[in-house]
């Protein structure tokens, strides 16, 4: 088989194209907003977040609604629920993240264990279904996906300045309440664009993995957002393709090539590698 042959031979089937599609869409959101989930140190939150959506994501899936829709409104209501608990300042925000992610989660297996084989469900839901994206979930991920990047465009300079000085923003008198709500609402879209594609156990890891990696890579805000969105596609292209010539899970595949890419830049980024160093 040839080179070319090897590349094309998996886009002769609709869903692997879908796939293909729906990971680079998946890889660059998740890779931009990870950027400010690892500059504020948010990668609890996230994976607090991604877990907490699943008692919305079993009630849409037992009254036959699309799943992006329990997952989306338990998500937006968990977000401002962490926000509202740890902003009265009597409960800390991870002991809030804590609470929540642990009772929400328990509730969505204690619903989903009641009806039919729950461990193949869930296993559905935990490590997602990257060959099973629809053409209806092409659309939604591109229209969630778009909406998170220009949010993040608009409110630019606002997360930067909030990410790096709150003091400063503090004198600039900027709305620091609602721009962490707001965030905290972004994190909650970008776990419901990513639920196809890796499931909710993975989710963190490509919001988190390609962001860190392209930390050791530049110092600069817009440039980590470009690498960390380019190490993100190309992550879910070669994880795709290899879950098709190695016959492995899809999901794990991307965060496996994702985790490989941070592990080579960890070593060899330049003047911050290990090897440097």
């Amino acid at each position: 088989m040839t080179l070319l042959d090897w590349i094309l031979d998996p886009l002769s089937y609709s869903f692997i194209v879908r796939g293909l599609l729906a990971s680079v869409m998946v890889g660059i959101v998740c890779a931009v907003l990870g950027t400010y989930v690892v500059l504020r140190g948010m990668a609890f939150l996230g994976d607090a977040l991604a877990h907490t959506i699943l008692p919305g994501v079993v009630v849409a899936f037992l009254l036959g609604w699309p799943l992006a829709v329990g997952a989306l409104a338990m998500g937006i209501v968990t977000a401002l629920g962490i926000g509202a608990l740890s902003g009265q300042g009597v409960v800390k925000e991870d002991t809030a993240i804590g609470i929540i992610f642990a009772g929400s989660f328990a509730l969505g297996v204690a619903l989903l264990s009641g009806v039919g084989n729950y461990t193949v469900d869930l296993a559905h839901f935990l490590f997602g279904n990257l060959l099973g994206v629809s053409t209806t979930d092409l659309w939604l991920i591109l229209g969630l996906g778009t909406a998170v990047l220009l949010l993040i465009g608009l409110f630019y300079k606002e997360f930067l300045v909030i990410s790096f000085d709150p003091t400063l923003a503090q004198t600039l008198r900027l709305p620091t309440e609602f721009l962490r709500y707001l965030l905290l609402v972004l994190i909650s879209i970008t776990v419901v664009v990513a639920l196809q594609v890796v499931g909710i156990a993975l989710i963190l890891a490509v919001l988190v993995t390609p962001a860190a990696a392209a930390s050791l890579l530049t110092r600069r805000l817009l440039a980590m957002m470009a690498v960390a969105a380019a190490i993100g596609a190309v992550s879910g292209v070669a994880g795709l393709y290899g879950s098709y010539y190695l016959n492995i899970a899809s999901g794990p595949a991307v965060v496996l090539v994702a985790t490989g890419i941070f592990a080579l830049v960890f070593v060899f980024a330049p003047g911050r590698g290990v090897v440097w160093r």
